[in-house]
């Protein structure tokens, strides 16, 4: 019985990669202590991560940003509390002593810049009153320089009000809305990460038939989800980072990690079972499978990084954030997974058998090439009507409408809105630089005269040089009717210097930056894909293909999207009432992260298909044995992914579940219907075209092209039979396991 750990040929194999998994694994206790460092590191900042996160951080570019700094210069105010309270007459006296009692002791506390309530005199306390007279408003407003303890204090004072006079209170407004993403953002996260890694390890039990196997994919996630969190925190010391930013880039490292995992520890049982001890069963693992690791990495990082083409704040810390997290789930799976492999390699199973060439995928593809032309013509047509709905989506910025319907902060914000109009946010505010006269006579002369405006608030000043009109408008007030009325303040400032803020110029901002910057957000994603397919390919086809195919899968997820969170699909189902509409920067988002997805499995794929031309085969007979020796770890890293996003999509903050079924769908729909079905159709149809490029391109391919190909040393080991030449002239699966010269992708086909 020979010795596991060495077995196999003593050859070192070549190469950089090869040499970090031969540290690791040598210094294993190390490599396990530092992440080990990082994990409880990051799990013991994980909470200050969310806590110095920002609930909607403003661009300094956009129009609507400047008016909101305008007014908060000019009156220096951290936000409102307010309580809201319900259900017995105004004025019975038990509860309008209770009422003023409170206001009176909150006026005195440190932070508080001023309260109202229902019982003074003039027009502002008579807007604090329902119309049907049981319900008012407490209103406070805190100094900016409030701290978090000082808002909790009248929070809490407010909320003591409860029962007085038998009355119901409610305590909400923006300042709590605040604090209840963050911790609605951090509860969701935190609950995404409880469902999917058992549900993930279960499913990993099952592919690889044991727990030791099955358990480092999963140690190897945690601790990247441990060193995204120090990233992130990171990024939060030198630039605001968006709550929702938070969620997303959690499940994009935890999805990556597995993945990246997998195909490590999928390569490293592959090389036991050809023989390999376990030292150079990592090395090999290392070369070959990290190698792909990297590149898949690489293909994902570009994809976000066109997101740092914007100026949104939303997106440049998505870009950010998203691309350390990139790196982290790479490292991990180049450092740590080899590591662990060291303490682990003797009791992960082998496979008994390799991955036959015959079997469910190499038939299926068959079939497909069959009928190629009805094939690509049906999954082209079905994806098209999949991403039809997205024509007529709506975007919208939620508010309170992203919290569910359970929050405190929502009810009082809906509450508000439906029963003290004068209170509740204008749809458009104008702010004006000047006093409150002339902002007057600009909203006589100029606002109330517009076609689609309903009405005009009473000018507030604010400080002596600044004044607001809100502005009122006919129907949606996110809507077309409401977009047009910001366009013509715009166009018509009355000789003014003033700023359209809003709702509604929120949403005219973003939309407006997505048409001068989209397009050159979608060609440096496009240029960065091109080039790396190409340097891969030597192809200028398949780059080309797989864009277009990228592109359909996408639109794919956008369709259902639309349907779901806009139209109202399922929403019982899965929990949440509609809004009318997708938040503002959902679709890029999708659009980023799905593309980098969709990038690993055509890496995956097609460096399987291009080695298999390159060892000899006809396209015909590469794509039957690319598709069958790469179908079941593609659909099994998919279901994995879809897993994770899927258990995020269970949480309750609106646009974490936006992203996650969007993501998990158009993961389901590349790794099955574009993968399976329309790739090997398409590649059917332009047979050996699939491979051509100029004569000058093949000349720089052939001098700077990224080569998945990896010299490994022969394994050699007593009494195991070399390999035997077949009638097709392939190696027979012993033989190819035995084999120099594999490559990078074949790690990512056997289970």
């Amino acid at each position: 019985m020979r010795n596991p750990t060495s077995a196999g040929s003593t050859a070192v194999v070549g190469g950089r990669l090869a040499a970090i998994g031969r540290f690791c694994f040598r210094h294993r206790r190390w490599v396990l202590g530092f992440w080990a460092v990082v994990l409880v590191t990051g799990v013991l900042i994980g909470g200050r991560v969310f806590e110095g996160s920002v609930a909607g951080a403003s661009s300094a570019t956009a129009e609507a940003d400047r008016g909101s700094a305008v007014v908060a210069a000019a009156d220096p105010v951290k936000g409102t509390v307010t309580a809201l309270v319900d259900g017995r007459p105004v004025d019975d006296p038990a509860v309008r002593a209770a009422v003023q009692k409170a206001t009176a002791e909150i006026a005195a506390l440190p932070g508080v810049a001023g309260t109202q309530d229902a019982y003074g005199a003039g027009p502002g306390p008579a807007a604090l009153r329902a119309a049907d007279g049981t319900a008012s408003l407490v209103s406070v407003r805190m100094a900016d320089t409030a701290s978090s303890a000082q808002t909790d204090v009248v929070t809490h004072r407010l909320a003591a009000l409860n029962g007085a006079g038998g009355a119901h209170v409610t305590v909400g407004g923006d300042l709590v809305l605040q604090q209840e993403v963050k911790k609605q953002t951090e509860d969701d996260t935190r609950f995404g990460e409880m469902v999917t890694l058992p549900l993930t390890l279960v499913v990993m039990v099952l592919v690889f038939g044991g727990l030791a196997a099955a358990s480092l994919p999963l140690i190897g996630a945690v601790a990247s989800v441990g060193g995204a969190l120090l990233a992130m925190f990171g990024f939060s010391r030198i630039m605001d980072i968006d709550t929702s930013v938070l969620p997303i880039a959690t499940v994009l490292g935890l999805g990556l990690s597995i993945d990246y995992a997998l195909l490590m520890v999928n390569r490293f049982r592959e090389e036991r079972g050809h023989g390999a001890g376990i030292a150079a069963a990592v090395e090999r693992t290392a070369a070959t499978a990290g190698r792909t690791v990297a590149f898949s990495g690489l293909t994902v990082a570009v994809a976000l990084s066109g997101l740092f083409v914007f100026t949104s704040p939303v997106l440049g810390a998505v870009a950010a954030a998203g691309v350390s997290v990139v790196v982290i789930a790479v490292a991990a799976a180049l450092t740590l997974i080899p590591a662990l492999l060291g303490f682990a390699g003797g009791r992960i199973k082998a496979p008994a058998a390799p991955v036959p060439d015959e079997g469910f995928f190499s038939r299926t593809v068959r079939r497909v090439r069959k009928r190629a032309v009805l094939v690509t013509l049906a999954c082209v047509g079905l994806l098209l009507a999949a991403g039809a709905p997205f024509l007529h989506a709506e975007m919208r910025s939620s508010g309170a409408a992203v919290l569910p319907a359970s929050s405190a902060g929502r009810q009082v914000a809906e509450t508000i809105d439906q029963r003290f109009p004068q209170v509740a946010a204008a749809p458009i505010t104008v702010v004006v630089e000047g006093g409150a006269k002339a902002a007057q006579a600009y909203a006589d002369d100029v606002v109330a005269k517009l076609p689609g405006v309903s009405g005009v608030r009473a000018v507030t000043p604010i400080g002596d040089a600044v004044s607001t009109v809100d502005v009122l408008v006919h129907g949606d007030p996110q809507g077309d009717q409401a977009k047009r009325v910001v366009d013509e303040l715009r166009a018509d400032r009355g000789g003014l210097t003033t700023f359209v803020t809003g709702g509604a110029a929120s949403v005219v901002d973003f939309q407006d930056e997505l048409l001068s910057r989209g397009p050159w957000a979608l060609g440096l994603v496009a240029a960065g894909t091109l080039v790396l397919l190409f340097l891969m390919t030597g192809s200028v086809v398949m780059p080309v293909k797989a864009l277009l195919m990228n592109v359909l899968s996408l639109g794919a997820s956008l369709g259902a999207l639309t349907l779901v969170f806009q139209d109202g699909w399922f929403s019982g189902l899965l929990g949440f009432s509609p809004t009318g509409g997708l938040e503002t920067f959902i679709p890029v988002l999708v659009f980023a992260f799905a593309f980098g997805l969709s990038m690993d499995y055509e890496v995956f794929l097609l460096s399987r298909i291009k080695e298999l031309t390159e060892r000899g085969h006809g396209c015909v007979r590469a794509v039957e044995l690319g598709v069958q020796r790469s179908g079941r770890i593609i659909t099994s890293a998919a279901l994995l992914m879809v897993i994770v996003f899927a258990g995020f999509a269970l949480g309750d903050m609106l646009m974490v579940k936006q992203m996650g079924i969007a993501l998990a769908v158009a993961v389901a729909v590349d790794a099955t219907l574009v993968r399976c079905l329309l790739v090997p159709a398409a590649m059917s149809l332009f047979g050996e075209f699939n491979w051509w490029a100029p004569a000058p391109l093949r000349r720089l391919h052939r001098r700077f092209g990224l080569s998945e190909h990896v010299d490994l040393p022969a394994l050699e080991q007593p009494g195991i039979p070399g390999p035997r030449p077949q009638a097709t002239g392939e190696a027979a699966a012993a033989g190819e396991a035995a084999a120099a010269g594999e490559t990078a992708s074949q790690d990512l086909v056997k289970v």
